[in-house]
């Protein structure tokens, strides 16, 4: 028995479709009941929407070009460090600079 309720369940459609020509007329009336005098300014409205879309499109497009136009930008030359820095050590309790000891001094110059 529940094999012959599925089985009338699949062969319903899911969708109906597209609609045919007849039933676009009949949507279209319906448009136009709804509407009625402002048909026009809708129109009108969904133009000027999709003017503005090519433009906004249109400038995207162009800034897309010139970012492929432009060369790439070099590589910068890095910065080369002195072979010896000194690093300032500081007293964490009292906060005054540390001097090296002789030891430290003689390890640097090696």
């Amino acid at each position: 028995m529940l094999h012959t309720i599925t089985l009338s369940f699949s062969s319903a459609p899911l969708a109906f479709g597209m609609p045919s020509g007849f039933e676009w007329l009949i949507i279209m009336g319906f448009g136009l009941l709804i509407f009625g005098k402002r048909l026009p300014e809708v129109g009108r409205s969904l133009g000027k929407g999709i003017v503005e879309f090519k433009k906004g499109l249109k400038g995207v497009e162009d800034d897309i070009s010139q970012v492929d136009e432009q060369p790439a930008p070099q590589p910068r030359a890095q910065a080369t460090l002195p072979g010896e820095t000194k690093v300032q050590q500081f007293d964490p309790y009292t906060g005054k600079p540390i001097a090296p000891s002789t030891t430290e001094k003689e390890s640097t110059h090696v």
